[in-house]
């Protein structure tokens, strides 16, 4: 398998999880107070959105990869 191919198949997968997923999301804890065996925290999700026309554009981009023929040394 060729790099060619090797990006074109990581592009599609790429593309798939934009357009399952939606974005990057995570969650922030911080410790407000910490007194002993008391503890509170805080948590917020935190991320950002990924628009679904770049995650269709990277699929089509890969297939694109993944179709054109491989070049042949004579």
């Amino acid at each position: 398998m060729n790099g060619r191919r090797v990006v074109g198949l990581a592009l599609v997968v790429v593309g798939i999880v934009v357009l399952v997923v939606g974005g990057v999301f995570w969650t922030d804890r911080d410790t407000i107070v910490d007194a002993g065996p008391v503890q509170v925290q805080t948590e917020e999700r935190e991320g950002f959105t990924v628009p679904p026309l770049l995650g269709a554009a990277l699929i089509v981009g890969g297939i694109v990869l993944l179709a054109i023929p491989a070049r042949r040394r004579v």
